[in-house]
């Protein structure tokens, strides 16, 4: 899903999807080419990362993407396996109430440079069913889903697309790696790097605040990355994009 671009004619409207989202996330994609640069400039340890292993689900014709739903699950290193359930866009306020007041549930708007998007995420902490026997055909892939994330699915999916009709589009390696830097002082960023089967890579910073924080955030953490050289002016790339298209054409190439 496309983001909007971040111009002054949208401020208003993005300040009004900030107010009544439950969190805010700031990311930054760095350019292939000054990724280790970057690396070294935050003393990132790759031999703290977290190792995880996503999978997502769609058609060969990316259908749900195009609809503007994702459906995931993931492997995750010493933590366990979870899933969700994504919608994008969305405008908070047109959400259900009862959905808002889901601890399993979170809108969250995604902002970069040059762009933001409002994603409602329907999550599951520990799936139903292994990630690894849904993918390899023992169980169905509806068993990676809760009862409310099938009915969240069923509600915004194209019609006559099941979770069972899918295709395993997958799996992407992902190191993550959450850390505090010292001299600054609103919280901790995340470093991920998404490894994909072609040899290509996504290397992403991120920070979440709360919304009444989020242009002071982002002037900070605008500041602390350009004082450590941190290349602001590369083209950003989407993470789940690249990977459903990366996973589509392969599809494409075996029919």
């Amino acid at each position: 899903m496309a983001t909007t671009p971040l111009i002054t004619d949208d401020l208003a409207a993005v300040l009004a999807l900030i107010d009544d989202a439950d969190s805010v996330e700031l990311k930054l994609t760095v350019p292939e080419s000054a990724q280790r640069s970057t690396a070294r400039a935050l003393s990132l340890d790759p031999l703290e990362s977290q190792i995880r292993q996503v999978f997502f689900f769609d058609t060969p014709d990316l259908a749900l993407n195009k609809a503007g739903v994702v459906a995931r699950a993931r492997r995750v290193q010493a933590k366990g396996d979870d899933s969700v359930v994504k919608l994008r866009p969305v405008v908070p306020s047109e959400l259900p109430s009862e959905l808002r007041a889901s601890t399993d549930f979170n809108v969250e708007v995604d902002a970069m440079p040059g762009g933001y998007v409002c994603s409602a995420s329907y999550k599951c902490a520990k799936t139903p069913a292994p990630v690894m026997a849904a993918v390899h055909g023992e169980v169905p892939l509806r068993k990676l889903f809760t009862k409310g994330q099938r009915s969240f699915y069923a509600e915004h999916a194209p019609d006559g697309i099941s979770l069972d009709d899918l295709h395993v589009l997958g799996p992407i390696f992902v190191l993550k790696l959450r850390f505090s830097p010292a001299d600054y002082t609103r919280g901790r960023f995340v470093a991920e790097l998404w490894l994909y089967p072609d040899g290509s890579r996504i290397f992403e910073l991120s920070t979440k605040c709360a919304p009444a924080d989020a242009l002071a955030t982002v002037l900070d953490v605008r500041s602390y990355l350009q004082r450590q050289g941190v290349d602001l002016g590369g083209d950003q790339q989407t993470k789940t994009k690249t990977a459903l298209e990366f996973f589509a054409g392969e599809l494409a190439q075996e029919a």
